[in-house]
């Protein structure tokens, strides 16, 4: 499937960078229009065969959807999977891609993204170097939770995701139809391994889901379900959860809240009496704790995978789930 880009409103690039990009695609036509040679295959590596490439090079945008992808394919070891945005990153706010990282656009057969905007920064470089490119975007047929009320939406390097809350990946249960979606675009691109990946997500989902029904006995089992959070991303950790959000810390993903937003956190909380105020590992706490510290509202850290590290396990997402699951329950089960 061959995705074609409509031009951004504006293109925030220093003159520097589309230099680059026309440096790159003047070398890519000249090493496509050499002559073809005789290739002689080395032992050992697989050669193409009818249906099946002899690589694929598939290409994720970010760390949760790196995870989902190489659970998807890790049967395939023809598949390769790489990432884009480096996994300690988190979401890509002011993300700008590297030489390598448009390289790596460049050679890519396929490119799943999280979609609803949260990679906008790409209609750029894509359109130069890589139209073609098949899209896999999984977000598809998923219905997203808008932005908590008060929250800017955040300027992807200058191009908003309008006014839904693009991070799906911290529900472990939209989590598992983005792994069936990303598992229905390979077997698009790779029909030979459709059973395969689809075998594959169905293990994963699984276990995804599991994970999502005991989010949600957590709000079944407390009466209070009040909670702030630090960043709009763990609205879907809460709404799993059964919580309601009072308040969300940051109203911009971009800056951080500034004194007088930090002491008319504090008079709400004083006023509506949350259960928990919660940090992530990808901001500073300080926020989180001061106002604990001035409410007397315990503080604790959750985690929405938006990041983690390079070299994380095929189970990393559950485990960081089930994680946070042991932290709400120790707040929330009341009975």
């Amino acid at each position: 499937m061959s995705v074609q880009f409509d031009a951004p409103d504006h293109d925030v690039r220093p003159a520097s960078f589309s230099t680059m990009l026309t440096v790159l695609a003047v070398l890519a036509g000249f090493f496509f229009t050499l002559p073809s040679l005789p290739v002689q295959a080395a032992p050992n590596v697989p050669i193409a065969q009818p249906g099946r490439p002899a690589e694929l090079r598939v290409l994720t945008t970010t760390f949760p959807i790196y995870l989902f992808t190489r659970n998807v394919t890790q049967s395939r070891p023809y598949v390769r999977v790489d990432l884009l945005v480096p996994a300690q990153n988190g979401c890509p706010h002011d993300f700008a891609p590297s030489p390598h990282d448009l390289q790596k656009m460049a050679q890519a057969q396929v490119l799943v993204m999280n979609g609803l905007g949260l990679e906008n920064f790409l209609t750029a470089p894509l359109k130069k170097i890589n139209a073609k490119v098949t899209i896999i975007d999984s977000s598809t047929d998923i219905v997203p939770l808008p932005l908590p009320q008060g929250i800017r939406p955040s300027s992807h390097a200058g191009h908003s995701h309008g006014a839904v809350n693009p991070h799906l990946f911290a529900s472990p249960q939209h989590a598992a139809t983005m792994v069936y979606n990303i598992a229905k675009g390979l077997a698009r691109v790779d029909p030979e391994g459709s059973a395969t990946y689809h075998a594959a997500a169905e293990a994963y989902a699984a276990r995804l889901l599991s994970m999502g029904r005991r989010l949600a006995a957590v709000g079944t089992g407390t009466l209070r379900k009040g909670i702030v959070l630090q960043h709009d991303a763990l609205a879907y950790l809460a709404h799993d959860a059964g919580l309601d959000v009072v308040d969300v810390i940051q109203e911009s993903e971009d800056v951080q809240p500034s004194a007088a937003r930090i002491m008319a956190l504090v008079q709400r909380v004083r006023a509506e009496k949350p259960v928990l105020i919660v940090s992530e590992p990808q901001y500073s706490d300080k926020p989180a704790l001061t106002i604990a510290r001035e409410t007397g509202v315990p503080a604790a850290s959750l985690d929405p995978v938006a990041s983690g590290p390079a070299d994380a396990p095929l189970n990393y997402y559950e485990t960081v789930m089930a994680a946070n699951c042991q932290i709400l329950e120790r707040y929330f089960d009341q009975r």
